[in-house]
């Protein structure tokens, strides 16, 4: 079953590959880049259907003029960039966590949690994926609460509840050769860090 589900991935990019070309391409790339308003106005009757679409033109002229009145900076001149160095410093801070709160520590010693808690042999697998179902599900639920609370606020909540179910986690891997039932609370645990992870950062 396995080598089915990962190839099921390819059946998506074959549909993508084969419709792919059929589709019109930006209206802002043909005014924008290529400087063609015809066929921005063919693409956009295309997409939005016959009607007056001008207002949308215009403000991809405003853009194309915003664009144009900015200068593009190189890497090491945004480096350099005083006024950039605080966005670049919060980049670099995001992108840092990002790689080294646990997730993939988290994703890689699964299977041994999974295992020690006499999860059975062929069940092991569904679990995994159970794990991977609640990233994207809390993914989407992200998506919902980033509107009603912000960024800030998310990555907050998010990094604070990951740093204490990775602490609980250490405490019941410790425990769990004591206490039977603590197998089971540290995959509890997993799943939440999965969730947090989603929702959060």
């Amino acid at each position: 079953l396995w080598p089915w589900l990962l190839a099921s991935s390819g059946l998506s990019a074959l549909v993508q590959l084969v419709t792919l070309p059929f589709f019109p391409d930006s209206p802002s790339y043909l005014l924008i880049q290529k400087g063609n308003e015809e066929a921005c106005r063919k693409a956009i009757r295309k997409l939005w259907g016959e009607g007056d679409h001008q207002a949308e033109i215009d403000d991809i002229m405003k853009e194309k003029a915003a664009m144009t009145s900015t200068k593009t900076l190189r890497v090491l001149e945004v480096i350099k960039e005083r006024s950039l160095r605080w966005q670049l410093y919060i980049l670099i801070t995001v992108m840092t966590t990002l790689q080294l709160c646990g997730i993939n520590a988290i994703y890689f010693y699964s299977f041994e949690v999974f295992h020690t808690a006499k999860f059975e042999e062929y069940l092991i697998p569904y679990v995994s994926l159970g794990v991977g179902l609640c990233e994207c599900l809390s993914s989407i639920l992200c998506s919902t609460l980033i509107d009603r609370f912000g960024r800030k606020v998310l990555l907050w909540g998010g990094y604070t509840l990951m740093c204490s179910v990775l602490a609980l986690l250490t405490m019941t891997l410790s425990l769990q050769h004591q206490f039977f039932w603590m197998h089971y609370f540290s995959v509890i645990l997993i799943f939440l860090f999965v969730i947090f992870y989603g929702t959060g950062p």
